[in-house]
């Protein structure tokens, strides 16, 4: 009874020491020197029972990754975690990311990961590695879907791209694809008008209308002339408003100099954004701008003379609130 009251208290018992959260792996590990390891930092109490499970399971190499440690944890559940690669992952929200910088930061400074910004930047700018997922340098921000992500404390930057290409894959199912090819687009190119439609209005009703404007001027070989490009070209992302000198910025970006779309998206767009370019409207709308009245409506014109009227009111109205 003894004997069995031992091994049922070495097994099922507490073995782990408090203070400690997580147990972390930066790589894959022998068992031996991952106990021994965490034995001496004072996360385990004691290696004996882990060491023998794992061994009778005929685990050898632990998984890298993050395991959480609850209190009282006993022998049994730790080895079985270990056993299984049960990690605890960091959770990763995308949502209206400019830049690959901007991604690559997001990732390596805002959650818990070996994997720091540096490294995840020269991956993301290396079109060697990405180019399997049938991206570049420029279109890379497309698979970057707004979802929020699981990601493994110690995965790599492959492994994290894996995860965007997976969601990515799941988006782009046949349905959203046949979409895309009737308004003359692929996938990617379905993000990179999105993320100009982001970026002109938060009015989800005008993204349609201002997509459908777009998929017009591409159509004929009229150059986009979209302001969030010549604002993404300036590389100044806190800008209210657009001059001249920001028209004429030489970049593959800005669409005053440049017919077509950009090389890449000017941002990650949302899933509403999308939906406008799949879902938009046929009409011979060509030009649009904001409201005079400022009341984040957006007026639509087919002809230019009805467009520069329009401008006028805008610029009158303008003028007037500054004074």
């Amino acid at each position: 009874m003894l004997v069995l009251g031992w091994i049922g208290w070495g097994l099922f018992g507490p073995t782990l020491s408090y203070n400690q959260k997580y147990l972390y792996v930066a790589e894959p590990s022998p068992r031996n020197q991952l106990l021994t390891r965490a034995s001496k930092n004072g996360v385990l109490l004691s290696t004996f029972w882990v060491n023998q499970l794992l061994g009778w399971w005929k685990v050898d190499t632990i998984r890298a990754g993050r395991y959480k440690i609850s209190t009282g944890m006993s022998a049994f559940q730790l080895a079985r975690t270990l056993r299984n690669g049960n990690q605890s992952y960091v959770k990763l929200s995308i949502n209206r990311i400019r830049t690959v910088e901007e991604l690559a930061g997001k990732i390596g400074n805002g959650i818990d990961s070996k994997i720091d910004s540096l490294q995840l930047l020269r991956y993301f700018r290396n079109n060697d590695s990405i180019q399997k997922y049938g991206v570049n340098t420029q279109t890379l921000l497309a698979l970057a879907l707004p979802y929020t992500y699981e990601i493994g404390w110690a995965e790599e930057p492959s492994e994290i791209i894996d995860r965007f290409h997976n969601r990515w894959k799941q988006y782009w199912e046949t349905e959203k694809i046949q979409q895309a090819k009737k308004k003359g687009l692929s996938p990617l190119q379905v993000s990179i008008l999105a993320s100009i439609v982001e970026e002109e209005t938060n009015n989800k009703e005008d993204r349609f209308l201002i997509a459908s404007t777009y998929l017009n001027r591409l159509r004929i070989g009229m150059k986009l002339q979209a302001d969030p490009t010549a604002k993404y070209a300036s590389r100044d992302f806190k800008l209210n408003r657009i001059l001249y000198e920001h028209l004429k910025i030489n970049s593959p970006y800005n669409t005053y100099l440049n017919t077509g779309l950009p090389p890449g998206p000017i941002c990650t767009p949302s899933l509403q954004a999308l939906e406008a370019v799949l879902e938009a409207p046929t009409t011979n709308y060509l030009f649009f701008v904001a409201s005079w009245k400022f009341d984040g409506r957006t007026l639509f014109s087919s002809s230019y003379e009805e467009h520069q009227t329009y401008v006028k009111l805008f610029h009158a109205a303008q003028r007037k609130r500054l004074e």
